[in-house]
């Protein structure tokens, strides 16, 4: 989602980041581009227009710092004012136990799989969580939650005899009560669209369950309707928080960043993915970050903390730095970096990579690399030079791939084998001191110019966005 948003907007930050001398033209069109590609992402009209008439009030009378241009001064003012309208800092559930949260939105947005997602990640979060099917309309919907309660081991609370919702909801908390659970999600039905009936039933099983939130699970490709449909609900039954789903979806999105501002009602979660792990804490600035071209930096690393063993990351390195790496460390190294999710995904989180396009076919060729080495016997994964002719046509028969598959996957191998070689000795250590000055390798000056595609990374030269992190708010 918000793809083409995000590449007009980095298209934009990078004309007005050569801007050594703001004047009233200039500024107007970055802004009418600025404009244009809120609108073009679905973008509520008003939030879009109230957003440059912000940008431009924030921008009169600023003075240029010294440490910067005065493009890159309007490039952070633009990232700051994104920022609010997104919602200017993590929106955090109520702290209290036991925690009763009740979901709602219409049908298809998501709302029985972010019931198991937000279960799975409060329980990292010490909470004991239950889940109380309320959906007795959709067909398989208690089917659903009970096959999803069973995956994240949490007990699931359904009784298929009644219709009576307000009456389960009640039993169901009474029930988790007395399985000892403080975190307890009632599950509710959607409707296509919002209706008299729906909206009172919604209504009742809030007075039954007296809920400490009530979540608005919003599918973000709902375009412009997301934000009336948004408003109704908070109508309704008084939202304390949306929840976005289908992030990783292609729709334009831009509705999502309207809702926040129409209703009041602020972006606490996304879903980032089909995957009952792929569900984040919504962080404006980040978001807002990622909008602009600048990635996520700081969720990337969260992400691998989570994911990644720091002992088999340690003893990988060390491998590595002894040039005593086998097939058997490079498939662990892949593994590791599978648990942190879409290899797309993890590139829309790196600085100036936003551009750059993973599909199904690169994601493919990781599956076709991993099926490849599980093809090879143990004594073959750890000593390469095994692999004579007749192994490789067995292990390309066994993995479905061609020999010039195989073959091609040995060479990189061995090519990187060499590099570690050439690495270790004190000339390895001038060569990456020489690419270093020369902005050949991260951390020392960064990729340079257009080598990289996007346009380079921050901080590395003349094709990559300005690093802003730095600078105060205006």
């Amino acid at each position: 989602m918000l793809e083409s948003l995000t590449d007009r907007m980095t298209s934009v930050m990078r004309n007005l980041r050569g801007i050594s001398k703001l004047s009233e033209d200039n500024m107007a069109e970055a802004l009418k581009e600025v404009r244009t590609a809120l609108l073009s992402a679905d973008v509520h009209f008003k939030v879009a227009r109230q957003f440059v008439e912000d940008v431009k009030q924030a921008a009169v009378g600023q003075e240029v710092l010294k440490s910067v241009t005065p493009g890159q001064q309007i490039v952070k003012i633009i990232s700051d004012e994104l920022e609010k309208l997104l919602g200017e800092g993590a929106s955090r559930l109520a702290e209290k136990k036991p925690l009763r949260i009740m979901m709602v939105g219409l049908h298809g947005s998501g709302k029985t799989t972010s019931t198991a997602k937000l279960a799975k990640r409060l329980a990292k979060d010490g909470y004991k969580p239950a889940v109380i099917a309320c959906d007795v309309y959709r067909p398989a919907a208690i089917d659903q939650l009970e096959t999803l309660a069973k995956q994240i081991d949490v007990p699931c609370y359904t009784d298929r005899s009644s219709q009576d919702v307000p009456k389960i909801g009640r039993a169901g908390l009474d029930w988790a009560k007395e399985q000892d659970r403080d975190l307890i999600i009632f599950d509710t039905a959607g409707r296509l669209q919002i209706d008299n009936d729906l909206i009172k039933e919604i209504q009742k099983l809030k007075d039954k369950i007296v809920p400490d939130e009530v979540l608005l699970v919003a599918d973000s490709a709902l375009g412009q309707e997301a934000v009336n449909v948004a408003q109704h609900f908070n109508d309704a039954v008084k939202l304390t928080g949306i929840v976005l789903t289908k992030l990783d979806g292609d729709a334009r999105g831009g509705a999502a960043l309207s809702m926040k501002a129409i209703t009041g009602v602020p972006i606490k979660f996304m879903g980032t993915g089909e995957k009952v792990d792929e569900f984040d804490i919504f962080h404006p600035d980040r978001m807002a970050q990622r909008i602009l071209g600048m990635g996520d930096v700081v969720s990337l690393v969260e992400k691998a903390q989570e994911t990644v063993d720091q002992d088999e990351a340690e003893r990988l390195a060390k491998k590595m730095q002894g040039a005593d790496f086998n097939f058997e460390d490079f498939l662990a190294q892949m593994r590791q970096v599978k648990k942190m999710g879409s290899l797309g995904g993890l590139m829309k989180m790196m600085p100036g990579m936003s551009g750059i396009q993973i599909g199904d076919k690169e994601e493919n060729q990781l599956k076709r690399t991993e099926a490849i080495i599980l093809s090879m016997t143990p004594g073959e994964r750890q000593t390469p030079r095994l692999l004579n002719g007749s192994r490789r046509k067995r292990i390309a028969a066994g993995s479905g791939v061609e020999v010039k598959d195989v073959n091609q996957l040995i060479k990189q191998f061995q090519q990187m084998q060499k590099m570690m070689k050439m690495m270790r000795g004190s000339k390895g250590k001038k060569m990456m001191k020489k690419m270093g000055k020369m902005g050949g390798m991260p951390g020392g000056g960064g990729f340079r110019g257009g080598g990289m595609p996007g346009g380079g990374l921050p901080g590395g030269g003349s094709g990559g966005l300005p690093d802003i992190s730095s600078l105060p708010k205006l």
